[in-house]
């Protein structure tokens, strides 16, 4: 028994360690560092864990070297109430300074402290996926991909570019130091797929944080239908929406100009008078009555009528002395006797008179 019992002490005070001691090392145990990730130099986060694997709920104190003194955070992330990391608005980043942090938690009277290394905020930058990716053919064979960067510092920031066609099985990746990438060779048969991402370059700082790939852009024969379609419903708002309002536009400021313009046209080519107008009263008014229209007074049209008459004087012309007895010798009657000396005159009804009437 005696033997026993110096085996069993051991054993038992090592139990008794470990239950008292268990809570401590499990919290040491289950905080494994600080990692800061600044983001797109807006804001910064410096996670400690995660609600599974904490026990404890810690605080975050932080302070550049040789500038500011120690501060706790002031705005904590958290997963259904256990604090998992650090919320810095811009106004807490200063890039260029050394940085460290200091975690700290209370166990049953007991302080847990988590140091974490020196860190340079400028090798913490993750930089936003790029966006507004664009395709465009440059020749028959060759496509030219563009896209612009979140990122404030775009001189700062090199890419990489990732694509396969439809017939592929793996993605070939690009570095790209600009924000333009020149495909040298397609298949019109194929479709592809194009990714980008960013990261800082090594002029602005020393990191391998990648941004997130950015929405893809696909060009090929499977995406030749929508844009087909795209591009008759462009042209259908060309020809039926902007050019009859470019026309109608255009009619409208060519009458304005003529409009405008008019009288300055009628003092090069005066237009030549048009007097008939001014005879329309003459005519239409007064029947033709020039001496009414010119408003001649009525005494004077008076004075201008004859105011005398003339006799009425028949004059009768005889036909040929041969004709005249042939018609004598026709008749039942003689011809009228001659006296000697008297004027030879016709009757005066007879029928064979040529009678003239002057005035």
């Amino acid at each position: 028994m005696a033997v026993t019992s110096i085996f069993l002490a051991p054993v038992l005070l090592f139990l008794l360690l470990i239950c008292g001691l268990g809570p401590y090392l499990a919290a040491a145990c289950s905080s494994p560092g600080v990692d800061c990730v600044l983001f797109n130099e807006e804001y910064m986060t410096c996670m400690w864990g995660s609600r599974e694997t904490l026990t404890a709920n810690y605080s975050l104190y932080y302070w550049y070297e040789n500038r500011s003194p120690v501060v706790e955070c002031k705005q904590y992330l958290q997963d259904q109430g256990v604090r998992v990391g650090c919320h810095f608005n811009k106004s807490e980043i200063v890039q260029f300074q050394p940085f460290r942090v200091l975690i700290n938690a209370s166990l049953s009277g007991r302080t847990l402290e988590v140091r974490s290394e020196r860190m340079e905020l400028q090798d913490l930058v993750k930089p936003e996926a790029p966006i507004n990716l664009t395709i465009r053919n440059m020749s028959s064979n060759q496509l030219q991909l563009t896209w612009t960067s979140p990122y404030p510092k775009a001189q700062c920031l090199e890419h990489a570019v990732k694509y396969k066609s439809n017939k592929d099985t793996s993605w070939t990746v690009h570095q790209v130091k600009g924000d333009v990438f020149s495909f040298p060779s397609v298949d019109y048969e194929k479709y592809y797929t194009f990714y980008v991402r960013s990261k800082i370059n090594s002029y602005c700082g020393s990191t391998e944080l990648w941004s997130e790939w950015s929405v893809p852009v696909v060009w090929g024969s499977n995406s030749t239908s929508k844009g087909a379609v795209e591009e008759q419903l462009h042209w259908f708002w060309i020809h039926t929406v902007l050019i009859p309002i470019a026309s109608c536009l255009l009619l409208l400021v060519l009458v304005i100009l003529l409009v405008r313009m008019e009288r300055v046209w009628v003092i090069l080519m005066p237009r030549i008078p048009n007097p008939s107008k001014n005879f329309d009263e003459l005519f239409i008014t007064h029947n033709g009555n020039f001496q009414e229209w010119a408003g001649v007074p009525k005494d004077v049209v008076e004075s201008f009528k004859p105011n005398y008459s003339e006799n009425i004087c028949y004059v009768s012309e005889l036909p040929p002395k041969d004709s005249y007895e042939h018609l004598w010798e026709d008749s039942n009657h003689p011809p009228p006797s001659v006296m000697p000396g008297a004027p030879a005159t016709p009757p005066e009804h007879s029928p064979y008179k040529n009678s003239y009437v002057g005035v």
